[in-house]
């Protein structure tokens, strides 16, 4: 049985919600999302481009135009995935530096946790602006 005075978790009193827990919820969320979505997505191409014109053809249909342009399906997928893929490898930047010892002070850590969200979003537009507004 268990005593009435003991709290059953601490932490939660202790522990307020900051970056940082965001950071590391998200980067837990994109690592599934990647592989519930990433992974069969590019196992559909590999198939899709083995099986021949008309499979390929048919992958290229729910993601593109008529005209080879990217419909919305495309543009949701492509930027969600580049968004993802950035935002998972800054997090794992951070957490490369944060295994060195540095980077524990609340403050430094708070800034690390938004500098992944920032730099991961910055990325994900210089690279879709690259990519739309002609190489």
């Amino acid at each position: 049985m268990r005593s009435p005075g003991r709290p059953l978790s601490p932490h939660l009193q202790i522990w307020r919600w900051g970056p940082h827990m965001l950071v590391s919820i998200i980067h837990r969320a994109l690592g599934v999302g990647m592989a519930l979505v990433g992974v069969p997505l590019f196992a559909w191409w590999l198939a899709a481009a083995a099986g021949g014109a008309n499979s390929y053809g048919t992958f290229l249909d729910v993601f593109t135009t008529a005209s080879g342009a990217l419909n919305v399906v495309g543009y949701v997928v492509g930027i969600g995935l580049t968004w993802s893929v950035l935002q998972h490898m800054m997090t794992g930047i951070r957490h490369l530096v944060l295994d060195t010892g540095a980077g524990y002070e609340l403050r430094r850590n708070k800034r690390g946790a938004l500098a992944t969200l920032v730099i991961s979003t910055v990325l994900t537009i210089a690279y879709w602006a690259y990519l739309i507004g002609g190489r």
